[in-house]
């Protein structure tokens, strides 16, 4: 698969991050066929065509921090954003991913 159509795929899983759920760089790696690739994910959301319009901000490192604050403006814009879709975070300022990450299979059992 080339870098191109590996973007493509990438995009097309960040589309579908559901609202009020989040998803890792890990997880859309592995979704994408290509699991010991996390930072190939990243360097695809740094390169998101404005048009595309994705949920950039549903997607979080294996911690559930904040991307730094040159992604966004600021850590704090994401997680406003975030917040408003109904996710929960922890004491120590990390999304609560027991309650809050995509889970592609079994999403509804809990």
């Amino acid at each position: 698969m080339n870098q191109s159509n590996l973007y493509q795929k990438i995009y097309e899983i960040v589309a579908d991050i559901p609202e009020g759920r989040v998803a890792t760089y890990g997880q859309i790696a592995w979704m994408a066929g290509r699991p010991n690739a996390p930072r190939v994910v990243g360097y695809a959301m740094s390169r998101v065509p404005f048009d595309l319009d994705l949920p950039c901000h549903r997607v979080v490192n294996k911690a559930g921090e904040m991307a730094p604050d040159h992604v966004f403006g600021s850590g704090q814009l994401q997680r406003s954003l975030l917040e408003k879709e109904g996710i929960t975070f922890l004491e120590n300022g990390c999304i609560d991913m027991k309650k809050c990450q995509w889970r592609i299979f079994g999403e509804d059992e809990e």
